[in-house]
Formats: C-alpha cells, structure tokens, sequence
C-alpha cells in the first residue's frame, strides 16, 4: 500500500537556492535538490480504492495562482534538540487556503481531518545526530536572511513515499493545475 502525501514541488531555481543553505552541519541528511516541497497534506497509507478515491477528490481543488517566497530558517520541535531543519514561508495566508481546500478534498474522499497543526515549510534536512551546538548557532546566524526569490504557485501534486534506507523516494503519482483544471496522471 502506497503512503501518499500532497505538496506544492519546488521549482528548480527556488531547489537551488534552497540547496546552497545545505551544508555546514554534521550529522544533517540534507534533502536532495529533486526532492524540495512543501507539503500541504500526508496522508499516509492508503489500499488501492482510496488511492483513485483521493486521486478523483483533488480535482475539484480550484484557486487563483499565486505568488509565494520562502523566508526564515527554522526547526522542528522549536525547543530541544533539533530533527528537522526547514525553511518558512513568507506569506503563509495563500498556501493556508491551498492547504484548506485539500483538505475539504480529502474529506470528500473519506479521509480523516488531520489534527496537526499546520506550519507552512520546505524541509532542508533531517537531523541525525546531535548537532555541535556552536556549528548549529553558526549555520543559524549564516541562513537567518534568507529569502528566495517569488514563484508562482498555480498547481500541486500527489505524491507516493517509499521508505528506504538511504531516505524517502517520492514518486509523483498525479500533477493538478488548479487554474485549468487540469490533471496529469504520472
């Protein structure tokens, strides 16, 4: 059974300013450039008939494009020890009605309303040792400005996650333009 998740994939400029802030921490399994996203939704595991349930719910998902930058590098749990470092969203209104209408989707596909709060990111890495606490001020200090440039959202996509050793792959099962309509089957 596939776990699926939705998300907005990062364009390949946005990737590559977001893979420059990758490095400099030990310990830290950095996200591959291909792999950059922002997640509206996990899912998790569904059977083979939720799957074309939840694959048919998104295309009702319909929103105006647009513009969006990432801002701001943070971590997850925001006090302790770090496992997982991200960047923000500058303006998390627009993703916050994106990630709205998704979730109305989902319903409509019997899945459960997710109880989390949701907290708008781009995961740069997973922290898999403790972090030396002055390399971690250091990388703190050197990506505190950090801006990307402005991108247009006007889509998301269906991903499948399949875990391995090594990390996560992320296969995109389905593509949806929200502005036309339209839905592409990977």
């Amino acid at each position: 059974m596939p776990r699926l998740f939705v998300a907005v994939p990062m364009p390949e400029e946005i990737a590559e300013e977001l893979d420059r802030l990758c490095e400099g921490l030990p310990g830290v399994r950095w996200t591959d450039l291909d792999d950059f996203h922002l997640t509206l939704r996990f899912i998790g595991e569904v059977d083979q008939a939720t799957f074309c349930d939840i694959g048919e719910a998104l295309m009702s998902v319909s929103l105006p494009p647009f513009e969006l930058r990432l801002r701001g590098i943070g971590h997850f749990p925001p006090r302790g020890e770090p496992h997982t470092l991200w960047a923000g969203v500058e303006d998390p209104e627009p993703v916050r009605r994106l990630r709205r209408a998704v979730e109305r989707a989902l319903e409509e596909a019997g899945i459960e309303p997710e109880r989390r709060k949701f907290v708008p990111h781009v995961t740069l890495g997973r922290v898999k040792e403790p972090l030396p606490p002055s390399r971690f001020a250091s990388f703190l200090r050197r990506t505190a400005l950090f801006r990307s440039s402005a991108f247009t959202v006007s889509g998301f996509t269906l991903y499948s996650s399949w875990l391995r050793p090594e990390g996560a792959l992320h296969v995109p099962e389905a593509i949806y333009d929200f502005v036309t309509g339209a839905f592409e089957r990977v």
